[in-house]
């Protein structure tokens, strides 16, 4: 579990493409103004209170709304307030439940704080429901393999997270630790 949740903070820390699956909002400026925050990894006030003013105070459509919990969600998981970042993937899941971010960031907040089993399913509902950061969720899904011992499926799924993502470091650097022998 140690190498797991390591592996998993160092997702956080590295570029870009091993970001959170925030989702652009079109629509509401405060809404916006959550999604750039989430993106940019604001942990400010500031980025709560755009987030909670877009929910409140403007006329969203129900995908804004459900990619405002989202990127909420994400700035709360960031801050480590998983009761909060738990309730609002919940939100965007009762109103959308075929949103794969909204299941894949669930996925790795589960991961993080030691729940790789009741992760797992999730993952797989987003990688089918084709999220939008597909490498992270190969990833996070090659470390729980990985975790139960199953090494070959470990090692393929953090080969195709690095073949999605080429210049993201994090899977390369997990692959590093494989030999892979001939029969």
């Amino acid at each position: 579990m140690m190498r797991l949740s390591l592996a998993i903070a160092l997702l956080f820390a590295g570029s870009a493409a091993s970001a959170p699956a925030s989702i652009l909002v079109v629509g509401g400026n405060m809404a916006r103004s959550c999604y750039l925050a989430a993106e940019a990894k604001n942990l400010g006030r500031d980025a709560l209170e755009s987030c909670n003013r877009a929910l409140a105070d403007e006329p969203l459509t129900r995908e804004d709304r459900v990619a405002t919990y989202v990127n909420r969600g994400i700035i709360y998981f960031r801050q480590a307030a998983v009761p909060q970042a738990t309730a609002d993937f919940d939100r965007a899941l009762a109103l959308d439940p075929a949103e794969p971010d909204a299941w894949l960031n669930k996925a790795v907040m589960l991961v993080q704080y030691g729940h790789s089993a009741e992760a797992m399913p999730m993952i797989e509902k987003a990688i089918d429901l084709k999220t939008r950061r597909p490498a992270v969720a190969y990833f996070v899904r090659g470390l729980i393999h990985e975790e139960r011992g199953n090494l070959r499926a470990a090692y393929d799924d953090l080969q195709h997270a690095r073949a999605l993502e080429p210049n993201w470091r994090q899977p390369a650097i997990e692959l590093a630790r494989y030999q892979v022998r001939q029969p």
